[in-house]
């Protein structure tokens, strides 16, 4: 059979003995037939059940102005793909006459995809005589493009892009790659990406680094030299480091100083601003001539009095005066200042704004917008020197007692510290033989939802470093209102629809919080290259998100490499509030993007869930002689994704304080949990269960790591886990190594891959 009677028994399939190559032909073959008698059975053939086929929805159009009045448009697309509560993806039928390729078509059905109620991965267009396909990330380019009389020839690519079972959850995500990621290729004495080791703990060097303390004032900041070892462990030099949820901009700084090319992206413009300050290139002479003409000024017309205050407020314009979220003190912002602040504040930012040079005036903006963080009445003063602002209570407060510095000085010590900032990153970029100038070449910082990085080519990415938002704990565009209308910086309706956190101001649910996290861990995959690596920060104490990073990263088809465990050298107000229910440090999840990746396997360990909790409990105990909530919370929630019962704890154990309490001593001078007086571990796990759950722990760890440990080395790393309880003899260690692992040539031990009871 030739290829003519395969393409005809194929529109027979379809069509039954309708010729689609007749309709340019007939006058009365309109766009209802197009949908009746072509769309309908591709989609059927396709596999889609009349229930999945959402047919002219109504959306509403939120934002389309007429001269000053709003007009509602209701969009109405033919066909709608649902895959559970998603959208697949929207296809529109048009009249023959209609060209599918047309840009007034393509745009109105990319409106369609791209609205908020359905947010579709793909958008097509059929007219019966042809069919096109795009990407809502490139509506430009068509991704699939043919006549219907010639579906044969692209049914098999239509079924891959197109049927229910492309868009199944737990599918490996599939894309194009460029052209450059095709013929990319990296010899293996230029950097061994397969082979990065995980890190140990870093130990954090608090407040060395001038570029950041002092610089940005900011809701949470990473330790900038655990970033930097991670992306010098992680990348080359001249690799492309992403960070999607940039924040304070430690990633994208570092990434640059240690001469990688950096991508910063963030919905929050306040973070956007931050980062460009901090990477700009300035004359240092430049900048402090500037900056005392500014003093000058502002020293000869400084509102004071009652009646320059007034005059001054009348004459510099003021940030909007927006309204603040609930839970804050005052309704707007302005009623966080006094009215000689605002004054004083609006003044300093018109002399700023004079400067003509635009990296000196943004690093001059810097030094103002720390100011703002100072002059204020939520900044009280700290019996131990220094002070607080609304940020450090995570809401807007008023300070019983607000400190009233004078305006000037703190914008002269604001940027003396911009300044040290400044020349330090000059000198780091100089002591790795890298110009200021060509370091800033390297930088690409840009407002961006994390959802959606179609700015970027698949596969373009050589390391991602970072740490996104967890669910309620911070509300960052909440919490940014006060620093984003005073450096005129606008935050749309969409910015707060893409922030991926839970509650705030627009009431999100848990459920949009976790799409907008697995979206952006889609994204995160598709950019990254084969080979390369994935390190996200988790500082959760809920389970739950713990298990959505896991399941999300491991349906894109990353594998899961090991936590680490990581102090951030931070104990915020939270944590001295809520010591038993805010973790003060963080772990590391590290992900690969290979061609195979391996699911996390779960171990049978013979241990009902209560067991299992309290030999992890007792482990990190014992080896570190007393342990505190969080380093409980981190051993609990490693142990339980690596070894399969994490779900259990997320079901039984939500809140582990209560045990400890009841079961362990607790002193409140070292905030760290220890074994009873004149007890000892739970005595009624059996010695072998006990000795079984830390081999297999220690060695799944170790395969990991391509290391196969000795059984010295083995005894040596399970034995601090036992003490105080009943020592195994060497002979059980082994007998129980035997049941559950094989010798390997070089003396070594790794786990039995073969079915026997030891893995579901």
């Amino acid at each position: 059979m030739d290829n003519k009677d395969v393409q005809k028994n194929m529109i027979h399939t379809l069509f039954g003995n309708f010729d689609p190559s007749t309709i340019a032909a007939n006058a009365d073959f309109k766009e209802d037939s197009v949908r009746a008698v072509i769309i309908d059975p591709v989609l059927r053939e396709l596999g889609w059940q009349p229930e999945a086929i959402v047919r002219s929805k109504a959306l509403s159009h939120p934002v389309l102005k007429v001269g000053t009045s709003t007009r509602h448009i209701t969009l109405i697309p033919d066909y709608l793909l649902k895959i559970d509560e998603s959208y697949a993806w929207v296809l529109d039928a048009k009249h023959p006459a209609q060209n599918v390729l047309d840009a007034n078509n393509v745009e109105q059905v990319y409106s369609y995809a791209v609205h908020r109620e359905i947010r579709s991965v793909y958008f097509a267009l059929c007219n019966g005589i042809e069919f096109a396909l795009f990407r809502t990330s490139d509506p430009e380019h068509p991704a699939l493009y043919f006549r219907i009389s010639e579906i044969d020839t692209y049914w098999a690519e239509v079924t891959r892009l197109l049927s229910p079972e492309s868009f199944q959850t737990g599918k490996k995500i599939e894309y194009e790659k460029p052209f450059a990621a095709q013929t990319a290729h990296y010899s293996a004495k230029e950097f061994d990406y397969a082979a990065r080791p995980l890190l140990t703990e870093i130990p954090v060097t608090k407040q060395r680094a001038k570029r950041y303390y002092g610089c940005n004032a900011y809701f949470t900041r990473q330790a900038w030299n655990v970033v930097a070892e991670y992306i010098k462990n992680y990348s080359a030099e001249g690799d492309v480091v992403l960070d999607p949820f940039g924040g304070s901009g430690i990633t994208a700084v570092e990434a640059l100083i240690n001469k990688r090319k950096a991508i910063h992206i963030d919905i929050n413009p306040l973070s956007v601003f931050m980062t460009q300050a901090l990477a700009a290139p300035v004359k240092p002479a430049a900048l402090i001539d500037a900056f005392y003409v500014i003093k000058q000024q502002y020293l000869k017309n400084e509102p004071k009095t009652e009646a320059q205050i007034n005059e001054a407020l009348e004459k510099y314009k003021l940030p909007k005066d927006l309204p603040l979220p609930k839970g804050s003190d005052v309704e707007t912002v302005l009623e966080l200042f006094t009215p000689a602040q605002k004054a004083q504040l609006a003044y300093l930012k018109e002399l700023i704004k004079k400067i003509k040079d635009k990296n000196t005036r943004l690093v001059l903006m810097l030094a103002f917008y720390n100011t703002v963080s100072v002059v204020n009445k939520t900044f009280h003063k700290t019996p131990k020197g220094g002070g607080n602002h609304f940020g450090y209570y995570y809401r807007y407060r008023i300070a019983p007692e607000p400190a009233n510095f004078d305006t000037l000085n703190v914008f002269e010590n604001k940027f003396k510290r911009v300044y040290d900032g400044k020349k330090e990153i000059e000198k780091q970029a100089a002591l790795h033989k890298t110009g200021i100038n060509e370091m800033f070449l390297y930088a690409d910082i840009r407002k961006a939802s994390a959802t959606d990085l179609s700015f970027l080519e698949n596969e373009s990415i050589d390391y991602i470093y970072t740490d996104p938002p967890y669910g309620k704990n911070i509300q960052y565009l909440d919490l940014s209102i006060m620093w984003n209308t005073w450096l005129d910086l606008d935050v749309s309706e969409k910015d707060y629809e893409l922030e991926a956190i839970e509650d705030g101001s627009r009431e999100k649910s848990r459920k949009e919080y976790k799409q907008l996290i697995a979206k952006s861990i889609e994204e995160m995959y598709r950019v990254l290259k084969f080979d390369r690596w994935l390190s996200f920060v988790f500082a959760h104490k809920n389970p739950e998100f713990w298990h959505l990073i896991i399941e999300t990263c491991e349906k894109c088809g990353f594998e899961y490499k090991g936590s680490v465990a990581q102090n951030n050298g931070q104990t915020d107000f939270k944590k001295r509030q809520n010591p038993f229910t805010v973790l003060s440090g963080e772990l590391i999840i590290n992900f690969r993007k290979v061609k195979s990746p391996r699911a996390i396997l779960k171990a049978n360990l013979g241990m009902d869930i209560g067991d299992l909790v309290m030999q992890t409990i007792e482990g990190v105990i014992a080896k570190n002689n007393g342990a505190a909530i969080d380093e409980i919370n981190v051993e609990l929630i490693t142990k339980g994704l690596e070894l399969g019962f994490l779900h259990l704890l997320q079901k039984e154990y939500s809140d582990i304080e209560p045990l400890l309490r009841e079961r362990f001593d607790y002193s409140t001078e070292t905030q760290k949990y220890t074994i009873r007086r004149n007890s000892k571990f739970t005595a009624h796990i059996d010695v072998r269960l006990r000795v079984r759950y830390y081999i297999i722990s220690y060695l799944t760890a170790m395969e990991r790591q391509g290391k196969t440990p000795s059984f010295n080395e083995i005894v040596y790393n399970i034995m601090p886990l036992l003490k105080n309880g009943i020592f195994p003899e060497h002979q059980t260690i082994e007998e129980v190594l035997e049941d559950i692992a094989d010798k390997t040539g070089t003396g070594g031990w790794r786990l039995k891959r073969e079915n026997r009871g030891l893995f579901e």
